[in-house]
């Protein structure tokens, strides 16, 4: 496989089907595969402050060159972007923009950018189509794929949204070029998760390979990307709407939404970062309640710690959490039923499972234990 090869990996949903088109310069040549899509040669891209400058240009180049007439929507980076009143800005400026029911609005970001552009199309003249173009590893993995989109709310992360799928995805991987190291970082977590849902052979892959990946090599990148997007895709085309099997790709969540409630949604923890602490737990709270051995809780750790990533909230700056605080915030977790918290659980590495009815005592131990470790 070499860098200019594009794999394709297919979404399977029947008459909402697409691909994601994974490879370098995507980006810089994205006309070519978004022209044809389009009824008229009018979109809107939206991105952030911190993307624009890095990745906006060549995108606005490739479609004015195809004769498309583009309008730029610039928010702010951050989680906080993922709220009531940026939706409404946004929506605000497709209207501005004259986007209509027929067009394509294109998502240039993270996850942030993603779900927030996605939720907005599948409200805005109540519904339009949209495309991402993912540019942090976290979102080509995982948030860009799959049709789930949000805003986050007081009560907890991603609870006001919608199931919305995207009619292409363009995973450009030398926009990862320009990814700071921690959301590099971030980003990795959830291609480990891949690996411990239901993958232990890609997880022994990640375990050799986790460090060249990590240093931006393109070959490694474009096998770690296509590997997650099909683990992703078939679990979605499986249980779209997250009836039963989806609910696996929440690995380690239950735990890493609490920690991002807790810590605000703000920088102080990244989604990613929260989601290696959230499965350093759930492998813990596996050994303890019998299902896996502890050594194999022991592997997930050593190798979430030898890569660089936060396993303990006492990693997090600033002030110190309880127990019982994060507890509270996993009562607003989406996969909760009758009161009850569905954990995402494992018998082993690579075998992922559901379980309810996982006694509250547990659940505190195992965070006391996290709260009350300084990790490594």
């Amino acid at each position: 496989m070499t860098g200019d090869t594009i794999d394709t990996v297919r979404v399977d949903l029947g008459g909402r089907s697409y691909d994601i088109l994974i490879g370098s310069g995507l980006i810089a040549d994205a006309a070519n595969h978004v022209a044809p899509m389009f009824k008229r040669p009018v979109t809107a891209v939206v991105t952030d402050d911190t993307v624009a400058p890095l990745h906006l240009q060549p995108l606005l180049d490739s479609l004015e060159v195809a004769g498309i007439s583009v309008t730029p929507i610039i928010l702010p980076a951050g989680e906080g972007t993922k709220s009531f009143a940026y939706l409404d800005s946004l929506l605000n400026q497709l209207f501005d923009a004259q986007i209509e029911r027929g067009d394509h609005i294109i998502a240039l970001g993270g996850g942030v950018i993603g779900d927030l552009t996605g939720f907005a199309a599948s409200i805005f003249r109540r519904g339009i189509d949209f495309i991402q173009i993912p540019t942090t590893l976290l979102a080509q993995v995982d948030s860009s794929v799959g049709g789930k989109t949000a805003i986050n709310v007081p009560y907890g992360k991603n609870l006001v949204g919608a199931f919305n799928q995207p009619r292409l995805v363009l995973a450009d991987l030398s926009a990862l070029d320009t990814l700071p190291e921690r959301q590099r970082l971030a980003g990795y977590a959830e291609v480990v998760k891949y690996g411990l849902i239901n993958d232990s052979d890609f997880f022994g892959w990640l375990q050799e390979n986790g460090p060249r990946l990590l240093s931006g090599d393109q070959q490694a990148l474009q096998y770690a990307v296509g590997v997650s997007c099909r683990s992703k895709a078939a679990i979605v085309s499986a249980d779209e709407r997250e009836s039963g099997q989806r609910a696996l790709l929440n690995l380690g969540h239950t735990f890493g939404h609490a920690l991002e409630a807790e810590t605000g949604y703000s920088d102080r923890l990244l989604h990613g970062e929260g989601v290696a602490m959230g499965m350093a737990m759930a492998f813990e709270l596996s050994a303890r309640l019998g299902m896996c051995a502890p050594a194999e809780a022991d592997i997930i750790l050593q190798h979430l710690q030898a890569v660089g990533l936060p396993t303990r909230p006492t990693q997090v700056a600033g002030p110190s959490m309880t127990a019982a605080d994060l507890l509270a915030h996993m009562a607003q977790d989406k996969k909760v039923s009758e009161g009850k918290v569905t954990f995402v659980l494992a018998e082993g590495i690579g075998k992922a499972c559901l379980k309810r009815d996982v006694a509250d005592t547990d659940v505190l131990a195992v965070l006391e234990a996290a709260l009350a470790n300084s990790g490594s």
